[in-house]
């Protein structure tokens, strides 16, 4: 049985005939049509696939469908959901600070970003940097922890 929530909506894998063994991240985009979550590298090391597990970033590339039972995930298209259907801060700092430049990377990062300042809402740039590792091929990384900073309202030392 893979039954989950998925930004608040009931999924039942085994009703759309999802195999237990399939990656999360394709159930999400082939099955569900949620395209926000991204295919990188598929072995969990960009970090374009990344979502939130009962509240954990997870790189859903490698995470099979069967241990989603029982689980609430948040995507991309998720996340605004969860806070009124308004932008979250980060979201907005991505705008403010023009984080994103190809958009490939961002719906992974910016969940990153949700859980690291949910962890550490005044995190340093050695928290930034042991949290934020999805690659970024613009490399936008000053950008990233720009907007991290003006959440979180601390001082960028790197800047």
């Amino acid at each position: 049985m893979s039954v989950c929530e998925i930004n608040g909506k009931r999924v039942d894998f085994k009703a759309i005939n999802v195999e237990d063994d399939m990656p999360l991240l394709w159930a999400l985009r082939d099955e569900l049509n949620m395209m926000g979550t991204k295919y990188g590298c598929g072995i969990a090391q960009c970090g374009a696939c990344t979502v939130h597990i009962d509240g954990e970033a997870v790189r859903s590339c490698v995470y099979p469908v069967a241990a989603c039972n029982g689980k609430k995930i948040t995507t991309i298209e998720g996340l605004a959901a969860s806070n009124g259907n308004k932008l979250t801060k980060i979201q907005e700092a991505w705008l403010k600070h023009q984080v994103p430049q190809c958009g490939y990377c961002q719906s992974g990062m910016i969940l990153a970003a949700e859980k690291l300042l949910r962890d550490k809402p005044k995190p340093t740039d050695a928290d930034i940097d042991a949290a934020m590792s999805n690659i970024c091929r613009c490399s936008t990384y000053v950008r990233v922890r720009a907007a991290i900073h003006d959440v979180a309202g601390t001082t960028n030392t790197r800047a």
